[in-house]
């Protein structure tokens, strides 16, 4: 099959397409700030997950079988990469008390920005594979370090405070007085005369920061799934277009996820192996230079079997947790000693108990 070759003006369009959908959705659906209800972010990620899966029939039907599983391979690591880094956004909005309304437009805007840092990644890094193969074992093993890393994730590393946007904004940049709630969606307001940022675009350095790290781990993931930069960045284009939604959906259930990111660990551990077999392989001559080790379609299993184990395990384990607490609950106890007298059985006690004493404790040990 003659598969078509992507132009510059394919970019194009796809860059104006990604801007129209930006646009309704900063300044159509959500123009006043408000607190996304339930209903709202579910109808909103499964939107988003929509069109997601309309380009990738989109691109099946114009690039071919190959590119289509290249492109829903990549769709799935970075969605849920992008799920397992929810937990950080919420700790980053708790510890700057952010109010949910204003939330959205500040993720907004940081995607934007992952967007944009997405972009430059995959092209340099795609460009430094073809000019030097030995970059890919290195992307390799760099992914077998962060599966590594995220196996022995517990959730209790993220210090907002500790950010180097956070401490450069607040010693080089005049921050004005006062909390979200006074200066709302705004990020520079005039202050005795002169221009000041709000602590809003504080949290958005911050958020910026942190997509920073988040594009170094992913990108040598989409990487070594696919060489193909509009593959790679159409993808991560799409997984991260509904992150704002998925995490108003997802931020107070993220318990059910538990054990999502050993099924990442193992994601990225394989594609990393995968990698770094397939330079030796492509360098020992068993295989062409454009072939792959482990095919589209047998990748494809393989992420979609690990994160769907993962999952189905959270939601095994996080049942049977809250049944064991529902088996385990017993109505407290009241200490004696707060009330002066001593916890007796019905045998300890003596005739001499008055009826009111007796009637008082039976109605407790009740």
């Amino acid at each position: 099959m003659l598969v078509a070759q992507v132009q510059l003006w394919h970019w194009g369009a796809f860059a104006l397409f990604v801007l129209f959908l930006l646009f309704l959705d900063l300044f159509v659906f959500h123009r006043e700030a408000h607190p996304p209800s339930r209903l709202e972010s579910v109808s909103f990620t499964i939107f988003w997950i929509a069109m997601g899966l309309a380009f990738n029939a989109f691109l099946w039907w114009w690039q071919g079988n190959h590119a289509g599983m290249l492109f829903l391979t990549g769709f799935l690591v970075e969605k849920s990469l992008s799920m397992d880094n929810l937990f950080v956004f919420a700790v980053i909005f708790r510890f700057f008390h952010v109010p949910v309304m204003y939330q959205y437009r500040i993720l907004f805007w940081g995607i934007l920005g992952a967007i944009g840092m997405r972009l430059v990644f995959i092209l340099a890094g795609i460009s430094l594979i073809e000019h030097f193969k030995i970059v890919l074992p290195i992307f390799g093993s760099f992914l077998l370090y962060t599966a590594y890393k995220l196996a022995r994730h517990t959730g209790d590393e993220v210090h907002p405070e500790k950010n180097l946007l956070l401490r450069f904004g607040r010693r080089c940049l005049r921050v004005c007085r006062g909390d979200h709630h006074q200066y709302g969606q705004r990020f520079f307001i005039r202050e005795a005369g002169r221009w000041c940022i709000t602590p809003l675009l504080l949290v958005l350095l911050v958020v910026e920061s942190t997509d920073l790290l988040f594009a170094i781990d992913s990108v040598p993931a989409i990487i070594g799934i696919t060489q193909d930069r509009f593959i790679a960045f159409s993808s991560n284009v799409f997984a991260i277009l509904g992150l704002r939604a998925l995490y108003f959906l997802l931020a107070g259930l993220m318990e059910l996820f538990c054990y999502l990111h050993y099924g990442l660990s193992a994601v990225l551990a394989f594609i990393g192996l995968k990698m770094i077999g397939e330079y030796g392989a492509k360098h020992a001559g068993w295989i062409p230079s454009h072939g792959h080790l482990i095919s589209p379609a047998v990748s494809l299993g393989v992420v979609a079997t690990l994160l769907g184990i993962s999952i189905l395990a959270s939601m095994v384990a996080t049942r049977r947790e809250k049944q064991q607490m529902l088996e385990s609950w017993e109505e407290p106890e009241i200490p004696s000693e707060k009330y002066g007298w001593e916890a007796r059985t019905e045998s300890d006690n003596s005739p001499n108990d008055s009826p009111k004493t007796s009637a008082f404790q039976r109605s407790l040990n009740q």
